[in-house]
């Protein structure tokens, strides 16, 4: 399982012209589902993701949590996270997870997150458009693979 968390200002996704979610401060995160990946692993990055200090305290410093600053949560499920581009110049996709398994521990996610912050989503498997204001930049991947 693959979180690419990049800390935002603001954050929407709109499919087929209509806004399916909209945050303000807080982390807009593209989720990869992997083919091995469980509701066990799901909450292991979770809670490390709900645990990162990567907001300036009063001192400037990254020693802050997306919970301390009454940030929000914008998750869009992104196979492409799981492209391996080893072998010639068309990704191959055959370590993401099936759709079915990928949809049902997307919205697991979602369910675990919004127990703790407000959570807007995208649309799992839609032709979704993100837009955003990366504060920083700050991004960083979280993968159940280095953990």
């Amino acid at each position: 399982m693959k979180f690419l968390i990049q800390r935002v200002n603001n954050a929407k996704v709109t499919v087929d012209g209509n806004v399916t979610g909209s945050i303000g401060k807080g982390y807009l995160v593209f989720i990869g589902i992997g083919a091995e990946d469980t509701k066990e692993i799901a909450d292991k990055l979770i809670k490390k993701m709900m645990g990162l200090r990567i907001f300036a305290d009063e001192n400037g410093k990254t020693n802050i949590s997306v919970t301390d600053v009454n940030g929000e949560l914008l998750l869009v499920s992104q196979f492409t996270l799981y492209a391996d581009c080893k072998k010639g110049n068309r990704p191959s996709f055959v370590k993401a997870g099936q759709p079915e398994l990928a949809n049902e521990l997307y919205e697991y996610i979602i369910a675990e997150c919004s127990k703790l912050i407000n959570v807007q989503t995208g649309i799992f498997g839609a032709d979704m458009k993100v837009e955003l204001e990366n504060d920083g930049p700050f991004t960083i991947m979280l993968d159940s693979e280095a953990m």
